[in-house]
């Protein structure tokens, strides 16, 4: 893992694959869910990485990157906005699950010259929902659990914000949703298709977790919507 400096005396880590081949292709950057680390994206970075360099990224309160407990989508979009400053490349293509979702999402409306494709997994344009606060799981944690404290609320009562977001993202953009077995509605993730300039749905049933479940249909997809 590496750590790279991001400002704010923050850092963050990434796991770096070369691409195996010499075709010229834009990098992917990865961010995973919450609670969730770089590691998580191994089997798509090592497949992805056939052909492109891939960026598996620890977001801030997890994993090997800082923990400074401020957080929120907006910092941690700052944080990845300050990371693609970093690498030499014009721009990224940017693959988010569930929380990395909506921090890809901010960073693509955001800074729209660093994101050539965006994908999202199992995303849904976010509604209010009444609040359920999970427990703190026992034991140590790979992450802050400070994130889920001061994260989760935003998610529960989003900010009107987020609709005048999607509208803009330019980048092309692949929305896969994980079907029926889902606990994110996929009402809302087909809303999310509806309301982006370009965007596009791909629905794998796999649940929440379709990288992890169904990693080489979500890889195929993915593949094939970068290539396009």
């Amino acid at each position: 893992m590496e750590r790279v400096d991001v400002g704010g005396g923050v850092h963050l880590a990434r796991l770096v694959r070369v691409a195996r081949t010499s075709q010229v292709a834009p990098p992917v950057v990865l961010l995973p869910g919450t609670g969730l680390t770089a590691r998580d994206w191994d089997h798509v970075a090592h497949d992805l990485a056939a052909h492109r360099t891939t960026h598996a990224v620890d977001l801030r309160g997890h994993g090997d990157s800082d923990r400074p407990g401020r957080y929120s989508t907006a910092l941690m979009a700052a944080d990845v906005a300050a990371l693609l400053d970093v690498l030499d490349e014009p721009a990224v293509d940017l693959v988010g699950h569930s929380l990395g979702g909506l921090v890809a999402l901010r960073v693509a409306a955001e800074r729209p010259g660093r994101v050539r494709r965006l994908v999202l997994e199992d995303v849904g344009m976010p509604h209010p929902r009444a609040p359920s606060p999970p427990s703190r799981p026992p034991g140590e944690l790979a992450f802050d659990w400070a994130v889920v404290e001061q994260v989760r609320p935003e998610i529960d009562d989003p900010h009107p914000g987020w609709r005048e977001l999607v509208p803009q993202v330019v980048a092309p953009t692949l929305v896969v949703g994980g079907g029926a077995a889902s606990h994110v509605d996929q009402g809302h993730v087909r809303e999310l298709v509806q309301a982006l300039p370009d965007g596009r749905l791909a629905v794998i049933e796999a649940g929440h977790l379709v990288h992890a479940t169904e990693p080489r249909r979500f890889v195929a997809a993915v593949r094939d919507f970068l290539a396009d």
